[in-house]
């Protein structure tokens, strides 16, 4: 399939961070004539914690890549989003950043707003589609975490979004600091007037989750009449989920958000489920208000094996489908 050989939506609002948000937003552009990516702003390593601690802004990483998984594809354009994407070497102050970071902090710095320098950036790189940060101010992930003591019963709490993707316990929920933050300005109208909202894939508890947590967004989500789209990840991420079934998955989201219902969550065919384990993931999708759809959303290996990576062409043609003709199980 390509560009133009699908069936298209009005407008899609994509939830999500790092590299799950822009595999949704490839697959976005294909099949929206407008796009909205709302993303997680709760990073605190690498380049993106430097200048967050640093400069007192938002951690630009996420941002970054959701401009440039929506940027024009033109031959000035992709080489302006592979410099953005750049990363310093050597063992100076700048090493480890990425270009497009410091692009962000220094038009923050000139514009003195967010959202102002994050249009900018869209300007420059020809953006097809907007990114918002999913609150105005940066956040922080509090993780009551298992499995850290000699006393499985005990729980620890974990702050962070690097320590909570890396602790070697068992994540059972999480929550924002500071709490009741606002959403940012846009990201609810977006909402309100989609078609098609996209919830995953991504870290469940760093990317995923931390959208729903935030009050506004979370009512938004519940009361939109949009088609609402759930996308599992391929495989479990190690630390952060290790070991979750995909019907866990599905249970710490709804403990999470117990009002916001879907109407389908995505599945590759070649993910290794059994039929026991299937027939809880139906339940557990049931449970959300949504049925399951399996359909080749990953891409293939020369030797015709799953990779634990989405294919952006396959993924706009199931959620293309998704809101028109019910898709094949």
């Amino acid at each position: 399939m390509t560009e133009g050989s699908t069936s298209r939506v009005s407008s899609l609002v994509a939830l999500g961070g790092g590299h799950g948000l822009s595999a949704t937003l490839r697959a976005a552009r294909l099949v929206a004539d407008d796009v909205t990516a709302v993303v997680t702003v709760a990073d605190d390593g690498g380049s993106s914690g430097r200048l967050r601690r640093e400069l007192g802004i938002l951690p630009p990483g996420d941002l970054r890549m959701a401009l440039c998984a929506l940027a024009g594809e033109d031959d000035e354009h992709d080489r302006l989003t592979r410099l953005f994407q750049h990363r310093y070497g050597g063992t100076g102050a700048l090493a480890g950043h990425a270009v497009g970071n410091l692009v962000f902090a220094g038009l923050w710095e000139l514009l003195g707003d967010p959202i102002e320098a994050l249009d900018a950036v869209r300007s420059i790189l020809g953006v097809d589609g907007r990114v918002l940060p999913m609150s105005p101010v940066a956040l922080d992930i509090a993780a009551e975490v298992v499995g850290l003591e000699a006393d499985p019963r005990v729980v620890r709490t974990i702050i962070g979004q690097v320590a909570v993707a890396t602790t070697p316990g068992s994540v059972r929920r999480v929550r924002l600091i500071p709490p009741d933050p606002p959403a940012a300005a846009g990201v609810v109208e977006a909402i309100d007037s989609a078609d098609l909202v996209v919830l995953g894939p991504g870290s469940w508890f760093t990317s995923v989750i931390p959208n729903v947590l935030i009050r506004e967004i979370a009512e938004a989500l519940a009361r939109t009449s949009a088609t609402k789209v759930l996308v599992l990840n391929l495989a479990p991420q190690p630390g952060e989920t290790a070991g979750f079934s995909a019907e866990q998955h599905l249970h710490v989201l709804r403990q999470h958000a117990p009002d916001i219902d879907f109407d389908s969550v995505l599945v590759d065919p070649r993910m290794p489920l059994s039929a026991t384990e299937r027939e809880h993931l139906e339940r557990a999708a049931a449970g959300l208000g949504a049925r399951v759809v399996t359909a080749e959303i990953a891409r293939t290996r020369a030797d015709g094996t799953m990779m634990a990576v989405h294919d952006p062409v396959l993924l706009a043609s199931v959620l293309a489908a998704s809101t028109s003709a019910p898709a094949g199980e």
